[in-house]
């Protein structure tokens, strides 16, 4: 029988623009890699503008761990390097040739193969990337042995792609990458579904420890479910997987290719036909949203959902590991009297609107963060909605007066940037939550390397 584990505290928030369940497959002109979608990597490239690749080919490395390779998702031409201050690379763009030409991998008799060659196979393929550690959240060291392997298989974040529906036909890819995986990991590797997951993929894994999750976002974060089933201590290293990036490292194996696909959802309440595409990772968004928005300007475009994602515009590209592109109305105006006035339309954790007497009604939100920075005190909100054994505005203190040792004892392995993205979300200070933890994570990377 599969373990239950039920998260209590959280919040659910419902936005309009959800995708419907249908999918359509969109080719761009142009694709981008993004050295800035990967934490603490310094980029070496590997081509010039005017340089010829295909789908597989090394496009740059980690300066210092040049072992670690990222490659181009389509093949065509470089077409331009985006630099900003000090020559630092933003990206490297990819104009398709449309033949899709690609890279061929020995993948033959890979069943029988040692562990270390198919993780050679997956560093030369750049497929690596797709592995990341925790903690940091950083890609994975292939030289390091993991305690174990996380993968969720749903996603509870405002507007998220149904993970059951993206992942429809590909129950061969992600059995194989879970084979994969199991043998370089050498451990034990857990998928986390919830009480929704009808999908075969992962009903019907082998090789895997399914637990079952229930409860409010942010249960389907995969930080939560190590939380609850392995919690990380100092010197513990964890490797967690998306589910369609475990079936691109199973295709890998069964095809002798890269295969770049990815099943996204383009959704928003800005959105006219809110639904899945099947594009090419880095794909860039405008053919995603032409002729798709009801409006012409005022709208915010965010790669990934809305809590964590990044902000791009109508020219830019989708990052690495989002599996989602969201588009809301910028708030630029503000309201009359602000909160004093209780409205239908305004959503709040706090009984400062209406929302708490509708908690099924979807809202149309705004980027408006309705104040300014604030002082920083206690109040035992944050608490009720981190559904973790942590105490997050101790963590967040001991961050700010850079006290590594408290940040340890206070659990600063466990934790990453989306953790807290409620806590950000109903803070009352303001206060940048998400890029303080990064801070914290990496002062404590950089005091253990």
């Amino acid at each position: 029988m599969t373990k239950q584990i039920k998260i209590k505290r959280g919040l659910d928030i419902k936005l309009m623009g959800k995708a419907e369940e249908k999918l359509q497959t969109i080719k761009s002109k142009r694709y981008a890699l993004k050295p800035t979608d990967f934490h603490g990597l310094f980029p070496k490239l590997l081509v010039k503008v005017g340089d010829q690749v295909q789908r597989g080919t090394p496009v740059y490395s980690d300066k210092n761990r040049d072992y670690i390779k990222f490659t181009s998702p389509v093949s065509g031409v470089v077409a331009d390097i985006v630099r900003g201050e000090k020559r630092k690379i933003f990206e490297i763009i990819i104009e398709s040739d449309g033949s899709d030409s690609f890279v061929k991998f020995d993948v033959a008799d890979y069943k029988s193969k040692s562990a270390e060659t198919l993780k050679s196979l997956l560093v030369e393929s750049g497929i690596w990337a797709y592995i990341r550690q925790r903690p940091y959240n950083v890609v994975a060291n292939p030289i390091d042995k993991p305690n174990a392997i996380f993968i969720s298989a749903f996603d509870t974040a405002p507007l998220a792609a149904n993970v059951d529906f993206t992942m429809q036909g590909k129950k061969e890819a992600f059995q194989a990458g879970i084979n994969a995986l199991s043998k370089i990991g050498n451990c034990k590797i857990y998928l986390g579904i919830n009480s929704q997951t009808r999908c075969e993929t992962f009903t019907q894994a082998q090789g895997v420890e399914v637990i079952g999750f229930d409860g409010p976002h942010p249960a389907g974060n995969v930080g939560i479910q190590i939380h609850h089933v392995s919690p990380i201590n100092k010197g513990d290293i964890y490797w967690t997987v998306q589910p369609q990036d475990v079936a691109t490292i199973g295709n890998l194996f069964l095809k002798g290719q890269y295969d770049s696909q990815l099943n996204i959802a383009v959704c928003g309440s800005e959105v006219k036909n809110p639904q899945y595409y099947t594009v090419n990772r880095g794909s860039e968004v405008a053919p995603l949203l032409k002729d798709n928005l009801k409006v012409e300007d005022n709208f915010r475009i965010i790669s990934g959902n809305v809590l964590t994602g990044t902000k791009v515009e109508k020219t830019g590209f989708i990052s690495f590991y989002h599996n989602s592109l969201t588009i809301i109305p910028e708030g630029f105006k503000r309201d009359f009297m602000g909160w004093l006035i209780p409205s239908p339309e305004k959503h709040s954790f706090y009984r400062t609107s209406l929302s708490w007497l509708m908690p099924n009604k979807e809202y149309r939100l705004n980027t408006n963060i309705n104040g300014g920075e604030r002082a920083f005190v206690f109040t035992g909100e944050m608490e009720k909605v981190f559904p973790m054994n942590i105490y997050p505005m101790q963590l967040l203190k001991s961050i700010i007066v850079e006290d590594i040792d408290q940040m340890e004892q206070l659990g600063i392995y466990e934790v990453v940037e989306e953790d807290f993205a409620l806590c950000e979300y109903i803070s009352t200070s303001k206060i940048e939550i998400q890029d303080l933890i990064r801070q914290g994570l990496d002062m404590v990377r950089k005091e253990m390397s």
